[in-house]
């Protein structure tokens, strides 16, 4: 069961956090006591938007606009963060790109595009938040992770790789750094309602795929399971995979 402010004097950054899931995130965590890194890649305005809500509710935030593939730009955000709040405990894989593409028209230059982020970007981020993480005593490393994956998806080669790649990312983490007490899990959406830009369809898998719960899921009930592994009562649970779907892949 979550208690009010578990994870009071932790330091959380959350990757790709200006909407949708990343917000949802960002909130929870803040909820239960966090401060939050809000970090972002181009879209400030909303980046400044999360850290004000989350400012409102009482808690501490700051933004850290960086792009994850930039492996500069990471060790500079995480040395931010670490001046602003002293230390960094979880770390929240959950920026990512997932467009469409046929396979025979996808480049190499696409692929590339999309592993910078979803993985590379991880693994940067992993890698540079690694000496704080082991300082803390209960670090937490949630990967956010991808129901096509699991399924696989048309037109999602790229984004499909790149999201099984982080479930193995996700498991080699938990064995390298147990030593230091550090877990590492990847959470996995199904058919999540998210607001999309304009003119932007929605994922053919989401048309193709059903719920059993009769419903898409909400990006909160996502953080909700973030929350959870990132704070006291999970920690005993490292390594795994845990589908978010409502029914809709039963792995």
């Amino acid at each position: 069961m979550q208690t009010r402010n578990e994870l009071a004097g932790r330091v959380a950054i959350v990757t790709g956090a200006a909407r949708n899931i990343g917000r949802a995130i960002a909130l929870a965590l803040c909820d239960a006591g966090a401060a939050i890194a809000v970090n972002g890649r181009a879209s400030k305005v909303d980046v400044d938007s999360v850290v004000a809500e989350i400012e409102s509710r009482g808690g501490k935030a700051v933004a850290v606009m960086a792009d994850i593939a930039d492996e500069a730009a990471v060790a500079a955000m995480m040395k931010t963060v670490a001046e602003r709040f002293g230390r960094i405990d979880i770390l929240v894989n959950n920026a990512a790109v997932r467009p469409e593409k046929p396979f025979e028209s996808l480049t190499l230059s696409d692929w590339r595009a999309v592993h910078s982020v979803i993985l590379e970007g991880a693994f940067l981020t992993s890698k540079a938040a690694l000496p704080h993480l082991k300082s803390s005593g209960a670090g937490a490393i949630v990967n956010i992770g991808g129901m096509s994956a699991h399924t696989g998806a048309r037109h999602r080669a790229h984004v499909v790789a790149a999201k099984s790649g982080l479930v193995g990312f996700t498991r080699a983490l938990a064995h390298d750094l147990a030593e230091w007490g550090i877990t590492a899990n990847c959470v996995v959406p199904g058919l999540i309602d998210t607001v999309r830009a304009p003119g932007t369809k929605p994922p053919q898998h989401h048309q193709m795929n059903k719920t059993l719960a009769a419903r898409f899921g909400a990006p909160q009930e996502i953080a909700a399971t973030v929350r959870f592994l990132a704070g006291p009562e999970a920690r005993y649970i490292t390594g795994q995979a845990i589908h978010v779907n409502g029914g809709a892949y039963l792995g």
